[in-house]
């Protein structure tokens, strides 16, 4: 695909739009929708598919929306169906879908030299989940490099650990699968191409923590990658002339949330397999494979146990990780870290008879304290539909079924392996699903609301009513 060419179709069109009145959310929303279309189209072409393949049209359907929401949900082994330049073409797409169209048509703008118009850094702003307009095409550059590199070496890296260490015998292999893997750590996406995912490295320590590294990288928050950029710069510059440096109240509550989520998660595992699946592994064993499970089940989908192995308590745990997922602004779904976070703060200041929501000397907006309730209650009400609805029209244990909605809302792509046992309607559901995680269910919300609003102007009295 031509991504210069995207980008000024892109530009073209959000002129278009938005002059139509027509939101830019809506127009963010479509751009996804066609990018499916456009997926699924080139699934189709012999050119990537291994020959005399077949799929169907819903699982094709599906394999694209999971793609563009870069999930890793299939309905089908890949290695059966697309051959290796059809790999190479999720990788393009990983691309797309995890760090956002916006993100990937300005990029290739900014490098053959393109004015970006207003309106298209409101689009910007709205893909990538950004309160402001300023610094908006400077944090698409840096990051979008800072990634791009990130990938680059860690393939590089991978190739060269994987060819030395005999996991594959030709440095054709090593290359291809090693980038790969870089690729699929750092968009998330969890897709997987060899029908065994990353089992073989389930106790080669050294590639889990580097696997552990780039998930975090792509899932912590662009915003977040860019403050600790010009922290480090400002560390290396420091002079006595220069005004200390403050990481934002974003990157600050993303960290605060992701460290207590890993932490937490990484205990909860540790006890609860230790004894059962981890009984015969050692202290480091079970501990490094704990803090994997942590991570990955927050977005990535990797695995290096069959799923069915695990307790279902443990399931359940995976499950809510699952549906919290990653930091806004991220490769990542679900409801988000700050979501949870924010939850907790406000919770933690009704039992304290606090008025406002204060951390780390700041107060916390009262409508980003709205937006988060009303987020996690929807977020969590429609999952809890879709888990009633599959139970009524699949022959499929709840927990799988519990595991399947958190995995495809969460953007995740972690299976008991009933996606394929699922009937066409169960597979809309959860394609659905899949893509409302990745536009997020804030912006599914507004996406039903007009471009213009009108204030009424007047407020009705209030009246106490009884609670609890």
């Amino acid at each position: 695909m031509n991504f210069t060419r995207f980008a000024r179709l892109t530009q073209r069109k959000s002129k278009y739009f938005i002059a139509q009145n027509v939101s830019s959310i809506q127009v963010i929303v479509f751009y996804y929708i066609l990018m499916t279309i456009i997926s699924l189209g080139l699934f189709y072409l012999p050119f990537f598919r291994e020959p005399r393949s077949h799929a169907s049209f819903i699982d094709m359907f599906f394999m694209a929306v999971s793609t563009v929401s870069v999930t890793g949900l299939t309905t089908f082994p890949i290695d059966d169906v697309f051959n290796d330049r059809g790999v190479v073409l999720l990788e393009v797409l990983f691309q797309v879908g995890g760090l956002g169209i916006m993100m990937i048509s300005t990029f290739f703008a900014i490098v053959s030299r393109r004015k970006i118009s207003l309106k298209q850094r409101q689009l910007i702003m709205t893909d990538m989940n950004q309160p402001k307009l300023s610094g908006i095409v400077r944090m698409i550059r840096i990051t979008f490099t800072i990634i791009l590199l990130c990938q680059a070496i860690s393939g590089a890296i991978f190739s060269i650990y994987f060819y030395f260490n005999g996991y594959y015998d030709n440095w054709r292999d090593a290359l291809f699968y090693g980038f790969y893997q870089a690729i699929s750590a750092v968009t998330n996406s969890g897709f997987d191409v060899t029908g065994n995912s990353i089992l073989p490295f389930a106790h080669d320590y050294f590639f889990l923590i580097c696997i552990m590294f780039l998930i975090f990288t792509g899932g912590i928050g662009f915003p977040v990658i860019m403050d600790f950029r010009e922290w480090a710069l400002f560390k290396l510059k420091k002079n006595r002339r220069q005004l200390p440096f403050r990481f934002s109240l974003f990157t600050k509550i993303a960290m605060l949330a992701f460290v207590i989520l890993f932490i937490g998660g990484t205990i909860a595992i540790y006890f609860l397999e230790k004894d059962h699946l981890f009984k015969d592994y050692g202290f480091s064993s079970t501990w490094i494979n704990s803090m994997f499970y942590s991570m990955t089940t927050r977005n990535a989908g990797l695995q290096i146990h069959d799923l069915g192995n695990f307790q279902t308590t443990t399931l359940i745990v995976f499950s809510l990780l699952m549906f919290i997922g990653c930091s806004p602004s991220s490769v990542g779904g679900g409801i988000r870290t700050t979501t949870i976070a924010i939850i907790g703060l406000y919770l933690y200041a009704f039992l304290k008879s606090e008025d406002n929501i204060n951390i780390f000397g700041r107060r916390i907006d009262e409508d980003d304290v709205r937006k988060s309730v009303v987020v996690f209650m929807l977020s969590l009400g429609m999952c809890f539909f879709c888990v009633l609805f599959l139970t009524a029209t699949e022959d499929i244990p709840l927990i799988a079924i519990i595991v399947e909605v958190a995995s495809a809302f969460g953007t995740t792509g972690l299976s008991l392996g009933i996606t394929d046992d699922l009937s066409s309607v169960g597979k809309l559901v959860i394609a659905l699903l899949m893509f409302i995680g990745r536009v997020g269910m804030l912006y599914t919300l507004l996406l039903f609301v007009p471009k213009e609003t009108r204030d009424l102007g007047y407020e009705y009295p209030t009246e106490k009513i009884i609670i609890g």
